[in-house]
């Protein structure tokens, strides 16, 4: 259907930089460097900047970022892997295909790892700790280190959602043993295509990473030290993206603007639970601006229907997808999220005007008055 407000607005975006990404993308095509060129080596440097960490590696996909993020930890059959069950099946996944068993813990009020139930669930055989940074909010992080520390366990942060958002002044992604980012098309930071990163301050991960994604070679000496794979971040997005990291801070800031604006509009809505946390040492950067409403499906169906295009993430918990496999769980705190999130239109370039459309629509709904 033709939508009144769109989830995102990819065209909008793109008009707003037109010139400086036609500029870098012919400056690329002209010299014929498409592959492992100057324009990767600098999206690596600007990046591992903006997260403060010594190196990152620009790949093809953040699924790509986590599962060699496993390879180089070590990790394979008889470890386990604590990871929250409320999350993209792909944090899961790079866990299953290195051999490991994920073992799926529950989440708090602000749809990250419930810290208490990732220590419940440790045993002699767990290795590492994944903590998943959804929707641009990141993890306690002070208790999940001490936890690593206390049992001996790494950390791979899956920060796909979570580029910019901070802990104490500290950056998605900077924490652990390696970070994990997905630059898909319609993240905060997203490519024109499929891309991904790795963010690590061990030299030895970094270089691992590197020729990992070049089917394990060497690309200097010609040696191949492992069997590898092909998901390489190409010279093309690498150039896309170092235009939009220079953009990057203000797109924040309009997200923060954004999501201000649904709070005033909708603080009195007692039908919904905001996404708005307490505690001064997070800084969130709403990479989805996620809603937990009574009546859910009755309410997406109604923003449909009156034009606003919203997304559920996700509908029912994963295990419950019997093709994974993952065995039986029941985590409440995931099965109420599953039940009751929507994820309501949030990206830089929405106007104000279409904030306050979809606030009226969601008011009228539960039978408010207009503001």
């Amino acid at each position: 259907m033709a939508y009144k407000v769109r989830f995102v607005e990819p065209d909008v975006h793109y008009r707003h930089i037109k010139d400086e990404i036609d500029a870098a993308i012919h400056n690329v095509l002209s010299r014929g460097d498409l592959i492992a060129r100057r324009d990767l080596k600098e999206f690596e440097e600007n990046l591992a900047a903006f997260v403060g960490t010594k190196y990152a590696v620009g790949l093809n996909s953040g699924f790509h970022a986590l599962h060699l993020a496993c390879i180089a930890a070590g990790l394979g059959p008889g470890d386990e892997v604590i990871v929250p069950a409320h999350t993209f099946v792909a944090s899961v996944s790079a866990i299953v295909l290195v051999g490991a068993k994920p073992v799926l813990v529950d989440s708090g009020e602000d749809f990250n790892m419930d810290v208490d139930s990732a220590e419940q669930a440790i045993t002699s055989r767990t290795r590492a700790i994944m903590p998943v940074h959804l929707n641009g909010r990141v993890c306690n992080m002070d208790r999940i280190m001490a936890l690593a520390e206390k049992y001996n366990l790494l950390v791979i942060e899956d920060a796909a959602q979570a580029l910019g958002a901070t802990y104490r002044g500290k950056g998605a992604g900077s924490f652990g043993f390696a970070g994990c980012f997905s630059f898909y098309p319609f993240k905060a930071l997203g490519a024109f295509g499929d891309a991904g990163a790795l963010t690590t301050d061990n030299e030895e991960v970094a270089t691992m990473a590197i020729r990992l994604r070049y089917n394990g070679e060497d690309r200097i000496t010609g040696e191949y030290h492992y069997h590898g794979f092909t998901c390489l971040m190409d010279n093309l997005q690498a150039a896309v993206l170092n235009v939009k990291l220079r953009h990057f801070p203000s797109w924040l800031e309009r997200r923060q603007e954004v999501a201000a604006h649904y709070r005033a509009g909708l603080s009195d809505v007692a039908e919904l639970r905001l996404p708005h946390f307490e505690g001064e040492e997070y800084h969130d950067t709403f990479q989805n601006y996620v809603v937990r409403a009574s009546r859910r499906d009755e309410l997406v169906k109604y923003l449909n229907d009156h034009g606003v295009e919203v997304l559920v993430q996700w509908p029912k918990p994963m295990w419950e997808h019997e093709g994974l496999k993952l065995g039986k769980y029941h985590l409440p705190g995931v099965e109420a999220i599953c039940r009751e999130v929507v994820s309501l239109p949030m990206n830089a370039e929405i106007s104000d005007e279409s904030v306050d459309y979809i606030i009226d629509i969601i008011r009228r709904f539960y039978g408010y008055p207009k503001l």
